[in-house]
């Protein structure tokens, strides 16, 4: 379900555990009717048929800000985030050079900034040449190289765009100092690789507390926050789920819903926080009895080890 921000509804902390699965599922369907009625981000994404994932390009909006969503590489999203007040307009990371260059001609936006959440090439592949007079290059102050850089961000520095501000969220473990934009006010986050529609990124330089850590931090938003992630790899990661809490019926319904979606050639990105609390195993190791029993976790292991458990157990996954 996307359900982005809504107007005058009270949503019940969908983290707590819920009087049943159902009801759960039931608040999110009501509350996803209601941004239909109401103009909603939910209602224009939902609504748009993006024919081929090669092909689509979709524009949302989040409070006065505009959200560009495009295919880079091979499995990639590329963002532009855009004040039209100001005239101010955000890459986040930048995959491919020629597929924003050419989103931004398409729209008739001038690139100002640069956001990068990690120092991946598939992040930073396209600063170089994105990288004009005046654009600014806002990344992790401890994560390696990120080409261009201006303006080097730590964990809860905040940074001005547009009318909006953003607070930096450290999520370092897919990387060492890897990086979240959050845009409280528009209830969105740009979680580069480090959170996954029904997953999480490879723990490629981080430790498991680290990495533990920095997921709890995102789980801790608000549950109606915007989820945006850097690849589309939701089918791979709802196998693994399906395959480690194969009794949650929420998670049930929500892998039938992608496969529409997927078969369709719609993408399954953005994602809502509530939801992935209820679904994604990277967040449930700690309150899921049939997930820790299905990874081997043990009553001697703490959170962190059971997360690690979960990690490996989709890295050797090959379902």
């Amino acid at each position: 379900s996307i359900l982005p921000r809504t107007r005058n509804v009270t949503m019940v902390s969908l983290f707590r555990r819920p009087a049943s699965l159902a009801s759960a599922l039931f608040t999110f369907r009501r509350v996803a009717a209601f941004s239909a009625t109401t103009g909603s981000p939910a209602a224009a994404f939902a609504c748009q048929n993006f024919g081929s994932r090669r092909n689509f390009s979709s524009k949302l909006m989040a409070g006065s800000l505009e959200i560009a969503q495009f295919p880079c590489l091979s499995d990639n999203y590329g963002y532009l985030i855009h004040d039209a007040t100001t005239g101010e307009t955000a890459a986040i990371d930048t995959p491919d050079a020629t597929a924003y260059k050419q989103e931004l001609e398409k729209r008739g936006w001038t690139l100002t900034h640069i956001l990068n959440t990690h120092h991946h090439n598939d992040h930073v592949g396209g600063n170089s040449e994105l990288k004009t007079d005046g654009v600014k290059v806002y990344g992790p102050a401890n994560d390696g190289n990120i080409p261009g850089m201006t303006n080097p961000l730590s964990d809860s520095d905040t940074l001005s765009f547009g009318g909006a501000e953003a607070r930096v969220i450290d999520v370092g473990g897919h990387t060492l100092g890897h990086i979240a934009f959050y845009f409280p006010e528009q209830k969105t986050a740009f979680v580069g690789d480090s959170l996954f529609s029904l997953g999480c990124g490879r723990m490629f330089e981080g430790t498991a507390p680290q990495f533990w850590s920095s997921l709890k931090r995102l789980r801790d938003l608000p549950d109606d926050t915007t989820i945006y992630c850097a690849h589309e790899y939701t089918e791979s990661n709802a196998r693994y789920a399906m395959s480690v809490e194969p009794g949650n019926e929420l998670l049930v319904k929500r892998v039938e819903e992608i496969k529409t979606k997927r078969s369709r050639g719609e993408p399954t990105v953005p994602s809502i926080l509530g939801e992935e609390k209820l679904t994604n195993p990277f967040l449930r190791g700690d309150i899921s009895d049939e997930i820790r029993k299905n990874v081997g976790a043990t009553s001697d292991d703490d959170d962190a080890t059971i997360f690690l458990k979960i990690r490996q157990g989709k890295d050797n996954f090959r379902g």
